[in-house]
This record gives structure tokens, C-alpha cells and sequence, in this order.
């Protein structure tokens, strides 16, 4: 694989490609979840999805016509106390934002999200390790 078709260069050209406010939008989660989590990897998975890991899947970050969801894979088991999770809630694992056409997203409770995912999933996997080392 070149540098063109790593993962970053995907998700950059899928912003570059949406050329709206599903883009801009795009490219401003992506740069938060960096902040929040600099140790993230950015993933392409499922024929043209970005995704962002870190000791597991923390959110992905699919387009529609609509909207721009950010799907935490684990988000049923964090805290919202800014009560960003609004599409998705029916389950028993996943939480997903939908950010439509006009609106903003919180970047500090965004921020603490991507944090909180991050956690769980290293917690997680410590919780692993420490099973199967015993």
C-alpha cells in the first residue's frame, strides 16, 4: 500500500469528495478526536468508512445526504453528560451523533467522549490480558 492509499489519504480525499458542509464537518471531527486522542489510528474499513481506533473501534464517521453520524462502537457503556448521543439509542451497545446541515457539536463533550472510548477500550483490553495471563 502507497501513501495514497493509506487510511488518511482515504479519509482525505472522502472530505475532499463531499466538498459541502458534510466535509467541513467531517474534517472538523476528525481534528478533535486528534486532539483528544492523539494516539488514535485512522482506519478505512467496510468499502469506504473512516474509522477511528484505539485499543478497539472508538467511533466511525459515515456521510449521508442528511447528516455526518459518528457511531461509537461502545457508546451504550459511556457517559453523556452533555447528551450528544442522539440517534442509535435503541441498542444495547452502540450510541451514534448525528450532525446535521447548521449544527455544531459540543468539542469539549465531543472531546471527552473520544477520551472516555479510548479508556474503555484500554480497559478492556488490560481486563484481557490479565485473564489470560493467570
Amino acid at each position: 500500500m502507497n501513501d495514497t492509499d493509506s487510511p488518511s489519504a482515504l479519509i482525505d480525499r472522502r472530505i475532499a469528495e463531499l466538498s459541502d458542509w458534510r466535509g467541513e464537518t467531517l474534517a472538523h471531527v476528525r481534528a478533535l478526536i486528534r486532539e483528544a486522542d492523539p494516539q488514535a489510528v485512522e482506519e478505512w474499513k467496510w468499502r469506504g468508512v473512516p474509522v477511528w481506533s484505539h485499543g478497539g473501534i472508538l467511533c466511525t464517521g459515515e456521510s449521508y445526504k442528511a447528516v455526518v453520524k459518528l457511531t461509537f462502537a461502545k457508546g451504550a457503556s459511556l457517559e453523556d453528560p452533555a447528551g450528544l448521543f442522539n440517534a442509535s439509542l435503541d441498542g444495547n451497545v452502540r450510541c451514534a451523533i448525528d450532525i446535521r446541515e447548521g449544527e455544531t457539536i459540543d468539542a469539549d463533550a465531543f472531546k471527552a467522549l473520544i477520551r472516555a472510548a479510548g479508556a474503555l477500550n484500554m480497559s478492556r483490553l488490560r481486563k484481557k490480558s490479565q485473564m489470560t495471563s493467570e
